[in-house]
């Protein structure tokens, strides 16, 4: 059985990649990374993160080797 997806906010985001917060939201409006916009404030799905984070590495892999 698959665990329950958690929704983090903008500044639990932001902690858990250890990044500024308008790095964040350009991450978000550039569409690196699904959110949601509710109320005043972002959500997002950790397992977004994951996937970003999993996109990132491949995408780091790819300019070492083709360098």
């Amino acid at each position: 059985m698959r665990e329950k997806d958690e929704v983090l906010t903008t500044q639990e985001a932001c902690k858990y990649l250890r990044i500024s917060r308008p790095t964040f939201l350009k991450l978000v409006h550039t569409n690196q990374i699904k959110a949601r916009k509710v109320g005043k404030g972002w959500k997002v799905l950790r397992s977004e993160l994951f996937a970003y984070l999993n996109l990132s590495e491949s995408d780091d892999f790819r300019t070492l080797t083709t360098s």
